[in-house]
């Protein structure tokens, strides 16, 4: 805590704690028990050896979350139907005995593999308010259903896997200082890592220190296209592999490959390096140059076709990638969020190592840049008895089909088939329940039959459009209301470690995380197990202690940390190259892949492709290549449903979470961008109400008419919350209405961003 000499008034550190990436740290100015401004980082460089990290608007603008008109105040039971939003008051005890009673009749029945809990990342950061404790207690309890993926990563994650046995393996964005070109497919910092921990800060001082050339490659030209970029390429969502293709067929057609590298680093490149076995034609050379099974030399004229992007452009940006070594490549997630995105995140991966760009300074794998941090402890949930892992794209799937969800069609791990349905969720700073799922329609049909999913036990601040859907509703605390600690984030250049102090009492009948777990583990015998004799905020204390091990620099006194707040450590002054071991000796240092080397050519997915189930249209391939699918412009629907819809993350939400702050909706409005040419051919003008349809859905939302995307393309602003017309149809812009629940092939994960629509004025 620390006083600013008025009575009645104090300023406490806390941190913003959703899922952007980065962990901001804020000053909560507290005046008469309530928070009345909110500041960030003023530490700067003489202080503390490491830059200010300043929070964006989202942070600071967290009172009108804490005491937003729709904050969750009470313990609530559902009197309607699922989604209906009727709920009536209800004790603490009565909540928490409804809810035990039902998970213990839950595991009695169907056993512990019908508990779940939802993917969600609402409240991302605190090591003692998090998801975690939820996992403690049904750990406790004989366990629940694993989920694995993230509905942002799971197919470049599995793209680099397959490709370099890890994800982890990119050089950090200050890196580009050593680059001489820069080059990002859908990789936007500006919007998606705009804190002052985030990558926002390392691109622009790379920028300076520099003056690399940098091209952005997008269907939209985002704000690092305006701000950073030497160029803008559009391309059409979805065909970024058949643009590297055609790059890749001039690369080696003129000579730019890095031969040697593709030799010794590399497998399936050419015939000299595929694996045994295989039959002669599948190399990537083989694939590139049309002596492959499909005949089609892959041309910049044939990718020119399929990309929008010019002929020309693909030569001479081929030729600029060929010769500007080191070159930076990297790309964001959203190329690889489409119904073929592992296929275009091993493709983009193909430039840097067709160049020999990988391991060095100033290079990269292709993937997106990489974070520094320092590895704090995380809180102890132990292990989870239940060995079945489902996608966590595919929850629905688990609830309404549980009898055809297995290994081979659905990537179901642990088991081949799961024995019972999802019958217990729980729900925590999750609106994945139905916002940030796709096809709303399908997800309410599903939750609303009560015969399916017995309870959904919801936990948040406040009343999002998920919690409409949930049995039980419990009101938790928020980041003013409880102390805790934090890390640096995922995505930062940089060690941080935060202690925040509970600023105020929390409002209403709130309470932490933790002390509802505590208390259900009372009530079903696990309650020394799961506290260990320890309140939440022994807890903080204890884990802080725990960071002590790793940094002996913090103070030993607990109480001397907190009125400090926060900390930080500058990384080094040279950044470290992913795969720099690699690259210097393939040999000792072997990738973690079947054959301890890039693997072009994947034997694992040339059998997962003649072993694995898959929808009509859906392919895996050993190689990185280019196909089409579903929900692309050679879809049969385009004729009815013409326009490719795409989602971005603005500035106004991260995902969802604040999507009710007035300020931020005033800031950036939600709005449909639309290039004039496609407005004009509909009669839209710029701020025209707009409904946007295909089968699964219809929103209404403004037009946004602006030549910064390009023709054939619309984009929404992921994370608009639900809000529905009496008939079902959304009135604020929510691209879920318009999204599927097919998953992608490989990684079965979720294809949000390839989707085909039409768009018309909302008349009268």
């Amino acid at each position: 805590m620390i006083s600013d000499g008025k009575p009645n008034e104090k300023i406490v550190w806390s941190f913003c704690n959703v899922n952007c990436g980065s962990r901001c740290p804020l000053r909560l100015h507290v005046k008469d028990g309530k928070v009345v401004r909110v500041e960030t980082d003023h530490t700067g460089d003489a202080e503390f050896g490491a830059h200010e990290i300043r929070a964006c608007l989202r942070g600071r603008g967290l009172r009108k979350w804490v005491y937003s008109p729709e904050r969750l105040l009470y313990p609530l039971i559902r009197t309607g139907k699922r989604g209906e939003g009727k709920f009536e008051r209800i004790s603490w005890y009565e909540a928490l005995d409804r809810i035990s009673d039902k998970l213990g009749q839950v595991i009695n029945i169907h056993g512990n593999e019908a508990v779940f809990r939802i993917y969600g990342t609402g409240n991302l950061g605190g090591v003692v308010s998090g998801r975690e404790q939820i996992d403690r207690l049904m750990n406790l309890l004989g366990g629940q259903l694993n989920h694995y993926n993230s509905y942002s990563t799971a197919q470049i994650t599995h793209g680099m896997h397959y490709t370099y046995g890890t994800h982890d393996c990119g050089n950090p964005l200050t890196d580009m200082v050593n680059s001489r070109l820069v080059v990002f497919f859908g990789n936007n910092p500006a919007e998606t890592r705009m804190s002052g921990g985030g990558s926002i800060r390392d691109l622009v001082v790379s920028r300076q220190k520099s003056g690399v050339c940098i091209i952005v490659i997008d269907p939209r030209y985002t704000d690092t296209a305006a701000a950073f970029a030497d160029e803008w390429i559009p391309i059409r969502p979805g065909t970024d592999a058949a643009l590297v293709s055609g790059l890749a067929y001039i690369l080696i057609t003129e000579n730019l490959v890095d031969q040697d590298f593709l030799d010794r680093y590399c497998v399936g490149y050419d015939r000299r390096t595929m694996p045994a076995g295989i039959p002669p034609g599948n190399s990537y050379k083989d694939y590139i140059m049309g002596s492959g099974p499909d005949g089609t030399p892959k041309t910049p004229a044939w990718a020119a076709a399929i990309t929008g992007v010019p002929a020309e452009r693909i030569v001479r940006l081929a030729r600029e990638i060929g010769t500007a070594k080191p070159a930076y490549i990297a790309q964001g997630w959203g190329p690889q969020r489409h119904a073929n995105g592992e296929q275009t995140a091993r493709a983009i991966c193909m430039l840097p190592i067709l160049t020999g760009n990988v391991g060095i300074a100033g290079g990269n794998c292709g993937g997106r840049e990489a974070p520094d941090g320092i590895p704090f402890p995380r809180i102890p949930v132990g292990q989870n008895p239940v060995t079945a892992s489902i996608p966590c794209f595919l929850w629905t799937k688990a609830i309404a089909d549980h009898e055809n969800f297995t290994d081979m069609s659905d990537g179901l791990k642990g088991k081949r088939r799961l024995e019972t349905p999802i019958k217990f969720l729980w729900s925590f700073a999750s609106n994945t329940l139905v916002n940030q799922h796709s096809d709303i329609g399908r997800t309410h049909r599903i939750l609303a039959d009560e015969g399916l999913c017995e309870m959904i036990v919801l936990i948040d601040n406040v009343m999002t459009a998920s919690a409409r859907y949930a049995d039980i509703v419990l009101p938790g605390t928020s980041c003013f209301e409880e102390s805790d600690l934090a890390y640096q984030g995922y995505a930062v250049e940089m060690g941080v470690l935060i202690l925040r102090e509970q600023a105020i009492e929390p409002l209403g009948e709130c309470r932490t995380l933790y002390d509802i777990c505590a208390d259900i583990a009372r009530r079903m015998g696990v309650a020394q197990a799961f506290t260990e004799g320890r309140t939440h905020d022994q807890w903080v204390e204890y884990m802080y202690q725990q960071c002590r091990k790793v940094r002996r620099d913090l103070p030993k006194d607990f109480e001397e940390a907190v009125r400090t707040g926060l900390f930080k450590w500058k990384r080094g002054e040279r950044p470290k190259a992913g795969l720099q071991a690699f690259r210097e000796d393939p040999d000792t240092s072997q990738l973690d892949t079947p054959s301890g080397r890039i693997e072009i050519f994947s034997r694992r997915l040339w059998d997962l492709a003649r072993s694995w189930k898959l929808p009509e249209g859906d392919v895996i391939s050993a190689l990185p290549e280019y196909h089409d699918t579903w929900g692309m412009p050679a879809d049969p629907c385009s004729r009815e449903y013409p326009l490719q819809l795409v989602g971005h993350h603005g500035k106004q939400r991260t995902h969802s979470s604040y999507g009710n702050n007035p300020w931020l909706r005033e800031a950036v409005p939600q709005s449909l961008w639309i290039n004039p040419l496609d407005a004009a051919a509909r009669g839209i003008i710029h701020g025209d109400m707009v409904h946007v349809h295909n089968p699964l859905g219809r929103t209404e939302v403004r037009a946004k008419v602006t030549p910064r995307i390009m023709p054939g393309v619309l984009s929404l602003s992921q994370g608009a919350w639900y809000v529905p017309y009496a008939n079902g149809v959304d009135k604020n812009g929510c691209i879920n209405t318009l999204t599927s629940q097919r998953p992608s092939p490989l990684a079965k994960g979720n294809p949000q961003h390839t989707n085909l629509v039409e768009v018309g004025k909302v008349r009268g």
